[in-house]
């Protein structure tokens, strides 16, 4: 029949445009509005995730910490030893 995968089908009523993709420019814009863009978004979402994670970075760190210390052994529990 020789129709392609695309033309198997006509549509009354519906218009398509198609764009050669040798005729795309991918990259358009990436650097110019592309990296601003970039911070832009990490800015707006910085204290959103930020403070959280902030918060659970704090809570891991004394955690640690306390658990190191109670780690330890105390040295007059051992005076009488000597």
């Amino acid at each position: 029949m020789g129709k392609h995968f695309g033309e198997l089908a006509k549509l009354r009523g519906i218009i398509q445009f198609r764009l050669s993709p040798h005729e795309q420019r991918a990259f358009a814009g990436a650097i110019t509005q592309g990296i601003p863009n970039i911070f832009r978004r990490i800015w707006s979402e910085l204290f959103i995730v930020g403070v959280p994670l902030g918060l659970c970075y704090m809570v891991y760190d004394q955690t640690e910490k306390e658990h190191t210390r109670l780690l330890r052994k105390n040295p007059a529990d051992f005076e009488h030893e000597k």
